[in-house]
């Protein structure tokens, strides 16, 4: 059974100042969405699913899903605030949406096979989904319970106009995934790569520190767990107009429980994204140098 890929498509980009998903970067006017896609189809991906919003939901046919026609199955769901198990309901002061944990339980009907999860608005590379693939290929009956996070070296994930957030990944002597812990306004400098910590210090991260960029790969299992977690969060937190059910933090806790095992691949490609508005232009370039090396073609659905 081919994997699905589940792409996470209902932010707002507040930094970048709009529908950053939407953006056309590549030569014919494709989204990082659109090489995403084609990467995970070259993998050896079955079917992409979207998480979006009502509202940008006809554009979001118009610029992704109309030009997918007979390439790859293609589905998708949506991400609202009021979305909430039985017996709960949307507090009038909540704006803000309840976080990746919930976007991925929103594809639960749509998804029976082992699935990645990406956001929509990063650059993975093409042996980031090859990577993920391979893993796939050796799951066996029973191993419904292993999953798995793409990694990358934290030099590879930086951009050049301002700091990012990341989750710096622990892992065993085996290779099985510890703990994820997010760090906050990591940038390069002069002196190296660097974050401040709660006391406002500096803390230095070697180059290939692996980080996470949200990069999972699950079975359908994590469904039921995000689930049952989901409605805790929500026990505690529904009155917290700030609180989020992030996956990390679901995984956190699987780990510790020892519901799952977690294993940590490593990608060598170099991460792109559209954080700020000013990384738009290199995007843009970057793009350019890997068709001109022969990783995409120029038409890239159109070849």
């Amino acid at each position: 059974m081919k994997p699905t890929l589940l792409i996470l498509a209902a932010g707002l980009g507040s930094r970048y100042g709009g529908l950053k998903q939407l953006d056309k970067l590549g030569p014919y006017g494709e989204t990082i969405i659109d090489y995403s896609i084609f990467d995970a189809i070259r993998a050896g991906f079955g079917k992409v699913v979207f998480v979006i919003r009502k509202d940008i939901e006809e554009d979001f046919k118009e610029v992704i899903i109309s030009k997918l026609s007979g390439k790859i199955e293609v589905d998708y769901c949506l991400q609202e605030l009021e979305y909430l198990p039985d017996g709960f309901e949307l507090p009038l002061d909540r704006v803000k949406p309840w976080g990746t944990g919930h976007a991925i339980l929103m594809a639960a009907k749509k998804i029976n096979e082992p699935f990645g999860v990406i956001n929509a608005d990063d650059f993975y590379g093409a042996d980031a989904f090859k990577v993920l693939a391979d893993f796939f290929a050796t799951l066996k009956t029973g191993q419904e319970n292993l999953y798995s996070m793409v990694g990358y070296d934290v030099a590879n994930t930086l951009s050049d106009f301002g700091s990012v957030s990341r989750g710096v990944c622990l892992a065993n002597q085996d290779n099985y995934l510890v703990s994820v812990t997010e760090r906050t306004q990591i940038e390069r400098s002069h002196n190296g790569i660097a974050y401040k910590d709660e006391s406002g210090d500096l803390v230095f991260l070697p180059p290939k520190t692996v980080v996470s960029m949200n990069f999972w790969g699950f079975t359908p299992l994590i469904f039921k767990q995000l689930s049952e977690r989901f409605t805790g969060f929500l026990k505690e937190n529904i009155q917290n107009p700030k609180a989020e059910f992030f996956i990390p933090s679901v995984v956190n806790n699987l780990i510790e429980t020892k519901e799952t095992n977690v294993i940590l691949l490593h990608s060598s490609a170099r991460w792109f994204g559209v954080t700020y508005r000013e990384d738009r232009d290199l995007v843009v370039a970057k793009i350019k140098e890997l068709i001109k090396e022969g990783i995409y073609p120029e038409n890239l659905w159109n070849n």
